[in-house]
């Protein structure tokens, strides 16, 4: 067996790992890198596979970072099933559409520019269009989570909880090669135990080649209680003088940010709340939320019981028209503006950064993980001045990190996971984490009775040979 990583090695995005042996070749993930022009450049090469030979993809969850190559999988010829939970089935029928549409946007953006600079060379063309995120959509098979499925007959695959978005899965692989059959477990992008709305990762017990997500591997994250106390600060200091912007993955971040401002109104500890959700997606993303009631823990379940009454509710309003967006633009305090994209790189929510992070006394509540590259990431790391639409923005607003409402499990979290296994795999590979996050989560595994652990590069293959891991000559 022959693996390639193709993706999310030393980084956190461009999720993709190629699996191959002399019988099948399939994916695990296909996702976009993301964070500044390199990223563009990288997605926009070819693959360094020939998509027309894969013959399936197992999906461990519907972010864009897992997810967002999948169309033009299906554009350059990849013809097989795409396999997911049937939460991700049903958000990607929102999420594809919509990152062909920023596709198309963008190329044309960039066509115009040609035009006015008369530089041929800068004509852009999408990376997909809407044309061929319909057309991927149809190669889309759904499954139910702890259901064995077989994709090939020599492979056998099972999707568990893992708790970090809805429909999030670790994904257990069963690979046979002539009498030998080998254990692969993906873990996707692990939630962190106890917080809102999804039940915790599922433990694993075994496994002979895992691959274990790092993107908090050197960090931890508040606890809940604290973070809780740090959001009711912001708003109440915010609110009475300005806006508080809240930049949010439309899938995931936002549903766990309206939770706990609902949950918060309901305790009686926030109140008189404005909040908006301007994001066509996250609107979609919450009505499907809402039909899986089944993944909620008891706590989402009972709140969202509380919501259904209509009693007592804060105000709480989904923008749709870009109208309507606009006008939020105009509000000059008392509004809470949640927004996509999560990492400020793209959307709606570049519009009310660029008319609130001028000014002293708004906020920004920066709820998750910010690649590097990003806006959200300058932001986090305290520059004075940003560049949004050509023009050169103060950064006058007070920058909060909210890391305790993080859906990535942190370094506490990510090792309690792994000391599930009643054994060491033969072989751990940890991905999905910048190079300082990774390598300390690979030195705390070494640390372990019998766990030999990889930390691997980009582009990089590893053989296997029934037991043992070498790189190819």
């Amino acid at each position: 067996m022959q693996i390639t990583f193709l993706g999310a090695a030393r980084e956190v995005t461009g999720s993709c790992f190629l699996v191959e042996t002399s019988t099948t070749r399939f994916l695990v993930d296909c996702g976009m890198f993301q964070g500044g022009r390199e990223a563009t450049q990288r997605n926009q090469q070819p693959f360094g596979f020939d998509p027309q030979s894969i013959d399936f993809v197992l999906l461990t969850h519907a972010h864009i970072d897992h997810s967002g190559l999948l169309p033009k999988l299906t554009r350059a010829g990849f013809r097989g099933a795409i396999h997911a939970t049937a939460a991700t089935a049903d958000l990607l029928q929102v999420m594809l559409p919509d990152s062909a549409h920023i596709q198309e946007m963008e190329a044309l953006r960039a066509q115009r520019g040609a035009a006015r600079s008369r530089d041929a060379q800068a004509v852009a063309t999408p990376l997909y269009t809407l044309r061929d995120a319909d057309v991927c959509l149809r190669q889309l098979q759904p499954h139910g989570y702890g259901r064995e499925l077989r994709p090939h007959a020599d492979v056998r695959c099972r999707f568990r909880g893992a708790g970090h978005i809805l429909g999030s899965a670790i994904i257990e692989v069963w690979v046979s090669e002539g009498e030998r059959t080998t254990k692969l477990v993906f873990s996707g992008d692990l939630g962190q135990p106890g917080r809102a709305i999804l039940r915790d990762p599922t433990p694993i017990t075994e496994a002979d080649i895992l691959f274990v997500e790092s993107t908090y591997g050197n960090r931890l994250h508040k606890d809940l209680a604290a973070t809780r106390d740090e959001l009711i600060e912001v708003v109440e200091r915010t609110l009475s003088r300005g806006n508080v912007v809240v930049p949010a993955f439309a899938v995931g971040r936002t549903q766990e940010v309206l939770y706990h401002l609902h949950q918060l109104s309901r305790e009686g500890r926030l109140r008189d709340l404005r909040i908006f959700v301007d994001s066509p997606m996250a609107t979609e993303a919450t009505k499907i939320t809402q039909r899986h009631l089944d993944l909620f823990d008891e706590n989402a379940t009972r709140l969202a019981d509380w919501h259904a009454r209509g009693k007592d509710l804060p105000y709480l309003k989904f923008t749709a028209s870009v109208e309507e967006s606009i006008a939020l633009n105009q509000i000059r305090s008392g509004a809470i503006i949640i927004s996509a994209s999560g990492m400020c790189t793209a959307g709606r929510i570049k519009h009310h950064l660029r008319h609130n992070l001028g000014r002293a006394e708004c906020s920004v509540l920066i709820t998750g993980f910010q690649a590097q590259g990003t806006l959200g990431r300058r932001l986090v790391d305290g520059d004075s001045q940003v560049r949004i639409f050509g023009e050169d923005i103060p950064v006058r607003a007070s920058i909060h990190t909210v890391g305790g409402l993080s859906a990535h499990a942190d370094r506490k979290a990510l090792l309690a996971w792994t000391a599930g296994f009643a054994r060491a795999p033969a072989q751990t590979f940890v991905v999905h984490g910048e190079e300082t996050a990774a390598q300390a989560m690979a030195t705390a595994l070494r640390a372990r009775p019998g766990w030999n652990v990889t930390v691997p590069t980009a582009g990089q293959q590893v053989h296997w040979h029934g037991g043992k891991v070498g790189v190819p000559a």
